[in-house]
């Protein structure tokens, strides 16, 4: 089989071999490769108009450095060569019983990312920015019994946007299915690219694993996971819960722009500022 123009590039810009095609997604087309300095690696060829978030993610992946994230080979304006991941995701951990364990790894990933580094960051998008899509949807778009609860996580997320946090370099979008175990380390794919208040990088695992909604739609959990995380981190309890709700009704606005189902969302958004006014 002829190898695309893409893949072609990058077989002879990184002298790589015995391309092998792995899987594809809305932005990225992912192909197991050999290289001789590291053996197998991944190659991630970028779809075009893949945007913004996918293009800065190979950067802010090089710039973690391998420190709680899979290395980058190589980088290209189009493609990543990193790290082959062959272990489970941590999404199999929890789906698999052990949630509690999996919570305490997802909280260790992160705060590697977060670590100081010596060089500036690359080019980083802001929170504000990124909720963009919740503070420009017409409210009549939403569901009407969800209303009122977009509507309260919508004031969460201001006064959360408003407040002076530190301005952290971000991952932006950790969930289980993001982190995969490499021997014994457990390693973050796929950032974002983010900078802001370094509690917004757990609000993204309350409502994950993928593919466990038994698991996540619980409020047994729910309460146990924030509290882990809490612990575990040191941030209060109720600013992880404050951020969890304001990014659902993000991921909500998100569905809504896609045309896809929001009944999740709305769900753990009942669960969640429940949850956050309860304390």
């Amino acid at each position: 089989m002829t190898p695309s123009p893409a893949l072609a590039d990058a077989i002879a810009r990184w002298s790589l071999t015995s391309p092998s095609f792995v899987t594809e997604t809305a932005t990225s087309v992912i192909y197991r490769v050999e290289h001789a300095a590291h053996g197998p690696v991944a190659l991630k060829l970028l779809k075009p108009g893949a945007g913004e978030d996918e293009a800065r993610g190979g950067a802010m992946l090089a710039w973690f450095g391998g420190h709680g994230a899979a290395r980058v080979f190589g980088l290209a304006p189009d493609a990543v060569l990193m790290e082959w991941l062959d272990g489970e995701t941590l999404g199999d951990v929890a789906r698999a019983g052990r949630d509690d364990a999996a919570t305490l790894i997802l909280a260790d990933v992160v705060e590697r990312l977060h670590a100081r580094r010596d060089g500036p960051p690359p080019e980083l998008t802001t929170l504000r920015r990124r909720f963009a899509s919740l503070f420009r949807t017409d409210p009549q778009r939403w569901p009407v019994d969800a209303r009122p609860l977009v509507a309260r996580a919508a004031v969460i997320a201001e006064g959360l946007l408003d407040a002076d946090a530190p301005a952290t370099p971000l991952h932006g979008d950790i969930h289980h299915d993001n982190i995969l175990r490499s021997g014994d380390r457990w390693l973050a794919i796929d950032p974002k690219g983010l900078v802001g208040d370094p509690a917004y990088d757990y609000a993204n695992s309350f409502q994950n694993p993928e593919r466990a909604e038994a698991l996540v739609l619980d409020a047994g959990r729910l309460a146990r996971h924030a509290t882990a995380l809490a612990e575990r981190t040191v941030i209060p309890r109720r600013h992880i819960l404050a951020w969890a709700v304001a990014h659902t009704a993000l991921s909500g606005a998100w569905n809504l722009e896609d045309g896809a189902p929001f009944a999740h969302q709305a769900a753990m958004l009942a669960l969640l500022l429940a949850e956050y006014e309860a304390g």
